[in-house]
């Protein structure tokens, strides 16, 4: 009876452990945060997104420095709010493109450094964007003869 209750035990001790493990990867490697996150908020203003998803990277020379936290519409324009790294300081005069990883990979925003003496603070707004190229509209334009 001993024998079978130590079993138990085990293979229930075995079991919590593999289910925190599972969890501790799923939030590591899903770059999901339990208790607040991180960092300051600002916003972009974009004419068109593409498919700009929650979740995609925000990168400054090529090094990730924050994620596209929501999207919505506002006054028939996308509203993006980006959840950049705390002691990252952004001026003024920054530009935010939405960029494409190859030809059809997935879409990221990337910003390029101003030299203002003016920061964005948290909360502010990113005023300076470049839209998502739009392929197929690109393609229409070569075929019809408009470029």
């Amino acid at each position: 009876m001993k024998r079978r209750f130590n079993l138990d035990v085990s293979v229930g001790l075995f079991m919590i452990l593999g289910i925190l493990c599972l969890a501790y990867l799923s939030v590591h490697l899903g770059d999901m945060a339990l208790l607040g996150r991180g960092g300051y908020q600002v916003t972009a203003r974009f004419a068109n997104i593409g498919s700009l998803r929650a979740g995609a990277p925000v990168v400054i020379a090529g090094v990730e420095v924050g994620r596209v936290e929501r999207i919505a519409l506002e006054n028939y324009e996308a509203r993006v709010v980006l959840r950049l790294h705390a002691g990252l300081v952004l001026h003024e005069d920054a530009i935010a493109s939405i960029k494409t990883r190859g030809l059809i990979g997935e879409k990221y925003i990337q910003i390029s450094a101003g030299a203002s003496e003016d920061v964005i603070p948290g909360g502010g707004r990113i005023r300076e964007t470049e839209s998502a190229l739009d392929f197929e509209e690109l393609i229409s334009k070569y075929a019809f003869g408009k470029i």
